[in-house]
């Protein structure tokens, strides 16, 4: 389902984005509303799917170490069956926080977040061996990430 926004809708996401933790009451003192008129639309937003969930922002190098690996995907075989396979045996798991499926000279891109790059190999090895049609696989290990924001400028994407 696709709703309209308006721009006090977009600017309750801006805000929302900044703080998921806010007050139903200070957001609508930030977004120019009274506060019921601010929840309806919010639970409008919520029911419609917009609004996916709330969570928190792990740093996780203040709790551990991890290594974090780009993966390149190219698959054998381009039918729909091979494709679902893929995703629903990566989607399985627990290292995989994001899969991307690609235009260009691979299929897909994956995020995987490891305790070090032997659980990678190991996550990998087991997934080769799934026998996916997987048909190569590049991997880039992160060593710094200077940047990354978990804000998207809506108002330039609507």
């Amino acid at each position: 389902m696709t709703i309209k926004l308006d721009r006090i809708d977009i600017s309750i996401l801006n805000e929302l984005m900044k703080n998921g933790r806010i007050s139903n009451v200070r957001l609508s003192e930030h977004v120019g509303l009274s506060a019921s008129p601010c929840l309806q639309r919010i639970k409008r937003m919520e029911a419609a799917g917009v609004i996916a969930g709330y969570g928190a922002q792990v740093d996780m190098t203040k709790v551990s170490q991890p290594v974090t690996v780009f993966t390149e995907f190219t698959l054998s075989d381009h039918r729909r069956e091979l494709f679902s396979r893929f995703e629903q045996e990566v989607g399985r798991l627990r290292q995989v926080s994001e899969c991307h499926l690609i235009s260009g000279g691979y299929d897909y891109l994956v995020k995987f977040t490891s305790r070090n790059v032997s659980e990678y190999h190991e996550t990998i090895e087991a997934l080769l061996e799934r026998n996916l049609g997987i048909s190569q696989y590049f991997s880039y290990i992160v060593i710094k990430s200077p940047i990354q924001k978990s804000i998207v400028p809506l108002e330039d994407l609507l």
